[in-house]
């Protein structure tokens, strides 16, 4: 056994959010080694859908280009929306329309600067994988924690490799646990899932057959499909030839994914996609079979002393929403930051208590949402169904936009105009005559945003920071400040006027505001940052 050198940050699983962790912890400067028991990323398309406010944080990490010149979101750049068919050739039952549902094609631009991307995990993993390496993460595959333990000064994962079976040890400062639902290290650390599982159990076809003509000019995120024969959700990869087959499981159905795997062969699954389709005898290549299960589950704590469980390791969520893998990659932003800044010296260690603090609650509240949408769904493809929505249910813009960190009170904000503990509102902004987003003034130092009267706010920017030894930025929007507001909103968007204040933290989210310069604003303005970075 041997010993390695020390790093910052441990980061266990090279998945989506494990990756995403080291993307965002590398962009700001804090090296950090990912640790992956697979061989190499995962090949499986699985997921495909990046919400706006994902994109918004993939998009200041410069990303967006390249994540839209993919081939999977070339190809689904014009899907929208969710069908309800008695099969893809057959008889359409209509359009998923609800309040609270927002297509993928919805003009968003009066509330972000980005939208949707549909992509592909694998692919959307690749981009991670390289924009992370480029910015100074290094990446070990085939490597598996066998157990961990904290004391003080820093953690010690004892690691196996699994081409030898050779164990070595590493030691980190922290470790980010990104390693899956069924994640080792957080029942090594004795810290339970709460909520429900047997939500619906489920099995993913992946297929390849020319559905072209079937499909025709529509363009459909997913397309549930019900009949005498199979009850699922017919998704298209590419518009064309490869295809998702999602079959709902029975009561009656084996129980065990071996026992699933077992009674559904591939001629089985090439009947339950031909009944899906509605061509009896299509052609079908099946590629793969995956069996899964829906729950709605959330850890106990997402912190125990130096570890922080991210993503599927801190939540499980039934996919309707979407909102699974994106809540992984913002639990991921969230907790970067903090990291870093405590690392820096910036902060206090006491910071990192207000990860759980600020995540759980809204992971709670957003595995409730995907609750509710699961139940409306199917629904629909009923016959006489009543149309009573479930109590609670909060529209997409408000989960994807509008969660509010706070030590109590609701956790969705539906307009939140600035509310500090919630994401910054996006505005329109010139700068050099060129159009830009205040959310591009955000992702790296905390930011003092002033107004078009900005009276003693600069100058006391300069000393506080320079009290607490921290960076701060400081930009005026209006007035002679560098950025134009054209429409005369952003005060008013953000909750102040044209004399206030407004400091945003690395992450995108509020800190604290003020609507005047008070005389001792040095003063205020030294004690909100104090706050800010836990000191």
């Amino acid at each position: 056994m041997t010993e390695q050198p020390r790093v910052p940050v441990l980061v266990v699983g090279g998945s989506l959010v494990g990756l995403s962790t080291a993307l965002f912890l590398a962009q700001r400067g804090v090296p950090c080694l990912v640790l992956e028991r697979r061989a190499g990323l995962f090949a499986h398309p699985r997921t495909r859908g990046v919400n706006p406010r994902s994109m918004e944080l993939l998009r200041a990490a410069g990303l967006e280009a390249e994540l839209r010149a993919l081939p999977s979101a070339r190809a689904l750049a014009r899907n929208s929306g969710l069908r309800l068919a008695r099969s893809l050739a057959g008889q359409e039952l209509g359009a998923f329309r609800e309040e609270y549902y927002r297509e993928v094609s919805s003009d968003l631009s009066a509330l972000s600067p980005t939208t949707w991307c549909l992509c592909h995990q694998n692919e959307l993993e690749g981009v991670l994988h390289r924009a992370a390496a480029r910015a100074g993460a290094e990446f070990r595959f085939g490597s598996e924690v066998v157990s961990c333990t904290q004391d003080t000064d820093g953690v010690t994962a004892l690691v196996r490799d699994s081409a030898d079976g050779t164990t070595s040890k590493l030691r980190a400062r922290y470790l980010v646990a990104a390693d899956g639902a069924r994640s080792g290290l957080r029942r090594r650390l004795g810290i339970p899932f709460e909520g429900t599982g047997g939500l619906g159990r489920f099995l993913a076809v992946r297929f390849r057959a020319d559905l072209a003509a079937e499909l025709g000019e529509r363009r459909f995120v997913m397309c549930y499909t019900f009949n005498d024969r199979v009850r699922g959700a017919l998704i298209p990869l590419d518009n064309a030839s490869e295809w998702r087959l999602d079959v709902i499981l029975g009561p009656d159905d084996p129980g065990t994914p071996g026992e699933v795997l077992a009674a559904f062969p591939p001629e089985r699954c090439v009947e339950l996609v031909r009944a899906a389709s509605g061509v009896p005898g299509l052609a079908v290549r099946v590629l793969d079979t995956v069996p899964w299960e829906a729950a709605a589950k959330v850890a106990r704590r997402f912190r125990a002393g130096r570890v922080f469980l991210v993503g599927d390791a801190a939540h499980v969520m039934p996919p309707s929403g979407a909102f699974g893998s994106n809540s992984g990659i913002q639990d991921a932003h969230c907790l970067a930051w903090k990291l870093a800044a405590v690392l820096a010296g910036q902060a206090s260690p006491g910071l990192l208590d207000r990860y759980d603090a600020e995540r759980r609650p809204v992971a709670a509240a957003t595995v409730r949402q995907a609750v509710l949408r699961q139940q409306d769904r199917p629904r629909r493809g009923e016959r006489g169904a009543r149309r009573i929505l479930p109590p609670g249910l909060v529209e997409d813009v408000t989960v994807w936009f509008g969660w509010h960190y706070t030590a109590g009170g609701d956790v969705w904000v539906s307009d939140p105009r600035g509310l500090p503990g919630t994401r910054a509102p996006h505005v329109l902004l010139l700068r050099d005559g060129a159009r830009c987003s205040t959310l591009e003034l955000f992702g790296g130092d905390p930011v003092l945003l002033t107004g078009p009267r900005p009276g003693p706010w600069p100058r006391a920017a300069r000393g506080a920071a320079r009290r607490l030894g921290v960076p701060l930025q400081v930009h005026g929007i209006g007035g002679d400040g560098a950025y134009e507001d054209p429409e005369g909103v952003w005060a008013k968007a953000y909750g102040t006027t044209g004399g206030g204040a407004v400091l945003v933290r690395p992450d995108g989210v509020v800190a604290w505001r003020a609507s005047g310069a008070p005389d001792d604003a040095e003063d205020v303005l030294h004690a909100a940052l104090a706050r800010m970075f836990g000191r």
